[in-house]
């Protein structure tokens, strides 16, 4: 399998920038604002065409030389486990839903691995930490709330019916409606499942998202365009607060 165009860089960025942490600014004042964007989506509503079709346009737009964005999909847990020198066989221990609770207390007894909880604390540090580095695209595991509170975060959520979903499912996997049904479902209320039991919130409720996008009759390069569009402003509105005076008092 051919990896996507901008995988490898990306990769080689983020090990880079992993590398050198982010060091506090020699000019006394916090207005410096790291973007990154968070992508919840429905399964087959197109969130890894998305992404790659944003990484050039926020190249252009919010690049730095040696900074590129990052697009992490699949790739975002096993970079969490390789960045806390966790053996990547650990993957199979957090998917975005709880594995059989029997099976992980016997693995963990047995020492295979840590508790889930360990595990799920080392992925969100490492979701969290790179968000403050910014010029990351995160897709899944919940990254719109774990970086909720942090400014210079967009988060989206991508959606579509479900028949244009099943289409383009079987298409991606070679396999009948039928079976790009299931795989839907499956998914799907894994998710749910996930967000609900560790973060205790509807996977589904628009609140939680600044930008909910039909990808049905969107195309990727449209859906890019919105996307770029609602950072910059995101961008401007979080970098005005960090620069008033904290001090202003209201009636």
């Amino acid at each position: 399998m051919v990896p996507h165009t901008y995988l490898e860089h990306g990769l080689s960025v983020l090990h880079a920038r992993l590398r050198n942490p982010l060091q506090p600014a020699n000019t006394g004042l916090h207005t410096e604002v790291h973007p990154f964007i968070t992508i919840s989506r429905e399964t087959g509503a197109g969130a890894t065409t998305l992404g790659c079709e944003l990484i050039p346009l926020l190249d252009r737009q919010f690049g730095a030389e040696g900074s590129g964005w990052v697009f992490l999909d699949r790739d975002l847990l096993s970079q969490a486990l390789t960045h806390h020198q966790l053996p990547l066989r650990l993957a199979e221990y957090l998917p975005e839903d709880r594995v059989s609770e029997i099976r992980a207390a016997i693995g963990e007894l047995v020492g295979l691995h840590p508790s889930l909880w360990q595990l799920e604390q080392k992925v969100t540090e490492a979701i969290l930490q790179l968000a403050h580095v910014g010029r990351v695209i995160f897709a899944g595991r919940a990254s719109h709330l774990i970086t909720r509170a942090l400014p210079g975060g967009l988060h989206v959520r991508l959606v579509a019916p479900l028949p244009a979903r099943i289409a383009r499912v079987a298409t991606l996997l070679r396999c009948t409606a039928e079976q790009a049904a299931v795989h839907i479902q499956k998914n799907d209320v894994a998710r749910r499942r996930f967000v609900r039991t560790n973060f205790g919130q509807d996977i589904d409720n628009p609140l939680l998202y600044d930008l909910v996008l039909n990808t049905e009759h969107l195309s990727p390069a449209a859906a890019a365009r919105l996307v770029l569009t609602a950072l910059r402003d995101q961008l401007e509105d979080a970098r005005a607060q960090m620069q008033t005076p904290r001090d202003t008092v209201t009636a």
